[in-house]
């Protein structure tokens, strides 16, 4: 075949091919067109899932007679107007494609009134090229009707009705959580399913409640961080409400929604050290930057972007949501003490629930890993003596994890907190200190070692011998001295200070059997915080241990001056809370 110009039919479908896959990706282009347009306001009909029937009206700034030919023709936008233009993309949509790709699949009417006209035009491709005078408020109404009636293949590959509509229900919803200021309503087959009113800056977490949850909302931590011209707001759902598959992770970019590798890589790596295996992390994340920084001419979808600066934005990313979530637990300051409980008719202060872990909480205290480190081993050493603790009386402010009352079974702490009382998992939670403390020694001057007075003997295969002599340096780096002796025979010399009381061969075996996994399959940095994760779990006291009094009040104040502290290091919670609230109700009380 000689090469030819094709038809401008023909490039509208293959234009479509890329933008339209389903009737989601015909309400896409709808709605963000009709949010460049500056509504505050916009109605989605839909019916049949949208393959009859799909049409959005908005109160936007409207068309006069004179532009709507041209939004049905091939690339002709008001967005962009030069090429310098690409580089400065703030709107939604920019390449003119959408109308005139669906109007090639599609039945098409496109119904207008700019405010300073007195009445609106419409506008239907397949039948005229002229718009008529049509009754029209200010604003938009585009129809789209019978969407792939024109290619019957395209209309196989679409799901049930019940699937399309899913898609266009989530489409909704991570429109509506990007742009809280305007107001949303969506039916299908007339029923109404959302009806979501605008909402100022001070309300938008009264959307993040309606569309994600109250659940969401009350697990998880504000954040609004900024650096380096960047800028991060938005919501943090905590370890604790991780979630088996990641259906709840919302990222916009200057209110652009994106599905960008980079943006999440960061944000799973700050989620880490903290997360429970095979779990997934919900968030609600706002990213703010100059629009010079970032390509979003990538791909026709638009959900895949380009950063000029990707490292910067990897790392303001993962350190910022690190951090947040660091000091969004137990590990705050003090909190006043509440007034006296009422009875059991009345209302209690700091109701509290159930979940594993606080509310967002100021920021911790200072110099929590700051101890010298022979206070550090008298802390952490197998007896875990402490100083004496101040008792409740001694002070008008109450810890936020409250003061000690008994131990149970040698698992558990029990205390008593300003708004009910905190139940402790004693080693999960001493896990977690020990390796924040070793993390601390690793990035300031490295792990403090204790040699051995006896070197402990271990008997291996060839294969995890030959592992220890090619990860040495990696073994220095976390503290552990240890070498080969035989073709199955490893000598232990040396382990961390603050790990001196543990069992030498079970965590020189552990350490293999993290080596083993995570060899060529994670980068060394992680490699290493996997192997103070595993050494920490060897530090820390063990179940069944009995503690004094004194004692258990000392792991109550570590844990408040600990970051991550509302996870062990292996994503488990640590503790968990029962307000007088939840309390009343187990009891019937007041009813």
């Amino acid at each position: 075949m000689p090469i030819q110009r094709l038809a401008a039919e023909l490039v509208n479908q293959i234009a479509a091919g890329e933008i339209i896959e389903r009737p989601a990706s015909v309400l896409k282009e709808l709605l963000e067109n009709a949010l460049d347009a500056g509504a505050q306001s916009v109605q989605i009909d839909i019916e049949a899932g949208g393959l009859t029937l799909i049409r959005v009206r908005d109160d936007g700034r409207g068309m006069t007679a004179a532009d709507l030919p041209l939004a049905v023709e091939s690339h002709a936008t008001s967005k962009i107007g030069a090429l310098d233009d690409l580089e400065h993309i703030a709107t939604l949509g920019f390449r003119g494609e959408a109308l005139p790709s669906i109007a090639s699949v599609a039945a098409l009417q496109i119904t207008s009134r700019a405010a300073a006209e007195s009445h609106g035009y419409c506008l239907t491709p397949s039948e005229s090229a002229t718009p008529a005078p049509a009754p029209h408020p200010p604003g938009t109404t585009v129809t789209v009707r019978d969407l792939f009636h024109a290619v019957p293949a395209r209309r196989k590959f679409l799901r049930t009705e019940r699937t399309e509509l899913r898609h266009i229900q989530e489409l909704v919803r991570r429109v509506a959580l990007g742009r809280p200021e305007v107001g949303f309503a969506l039916t299908h087959n007339g029923r109404r399913l959302l009806d979501l009113p605008a909402l100022g800056p001070a309300a938008a977490e009264r959307r993040v409640g309606e569309l994600m949850g109250s659940g969401f909302v009350d697990a998880s931590l504000r954040v609004d961080a900024e650096a380096a011209g960047l800028r991060l707001q938005g919501w943090l759902g905590l370890p604790t409400a991780s979630r088996g598959q990641p259906d709840l992770q919302y990222v916009y970019l200057n209110g652009r929604m994106i599905r960008d590798r980079l943006v999440m890589q960061a944000l799973r790596r700050a989620y880490s050290d903290v997360l429970f295996k095979d779990r997934y992390p919900a968030y609600l994340l706002h990213l703010q930057m100059d629009p010079a920084r970032v390509d979003v001419n990538v791909h026709p979808t638009k959900h895949e972007v380009r950063f000029r600066d990707s490292r910067l934005i990897f790392d303001f990313l993962h350190r910022q949501v690190e951090r947040a979530l660091a000091q969004g637990g137990a590990s705050a300051a003090m909190v006043a003490s509440p007034e006296p409980a009422g009875s059991a008719d009345e209302p209690r202060p700091g109701g509290g629930s159930m979940s594993g872990a606080a509310p967002a909480a100021p920021a911790p205290q200072t110099g929590a890993l700051a101890l010298p480190l022979a206070e550090a081993r008298a802390v952490y050493s197998d007896t875990l003596t402490p100083p004496a603790p101040e008792g409740p009386a001694a002070t008008e402010s109450v810890p936020r994890l409250g003061h000690a009352v008994a131990q149970i079974h040698g698992v558990y702490v029990l205390a008593e907190s300003a708004s009910g009382l905190i139940l402790v998992d004693m080693h999960a939670a001493h896990e977690r200190i020990v390796y924040e403390r070793l993390k601390r020694q690793y990035l300031d001057d490295g792990v403090a070692r204790q040699p051995l007075l006896m070197p402990v003997a271990v008997s291996v295969t060839p294969a995890e011998a030959d592992l220890v002599e090619d990860s040495q340096p990696l073994l220095e780096a976390v503290g552990l001295e240890v070498d080969r002796v035989g073709p199955e025979q490893l000598r232990l010399r040396g382990v961390p200070a603050l790990l001196a009381q543990a069992d030498g061969e079970a965590l020189l075996r552990d350490v293999l059997a993290d080596l083993r996994v995570d060899r060529g399959a994670v980068a060394v940095e992680q490699r290493q915080q996997h192997l103070l994760a595993t050494m920490g779990c060897h530090g820390s006291v063990r179940a069944n241990r009995r503690l004094a009094l004194a004692e258990q009040e000392n792991l109550l104040r570590e844990m408040e001056r600990t970051p991550n502290i509302d996870q062990c290091n292996h994503g488990r919670p640590t503790w968990v809370s029962l307000g007088m609230a939840d309390l009343d109700r187990l009891f019937l009380r007041g009813r």
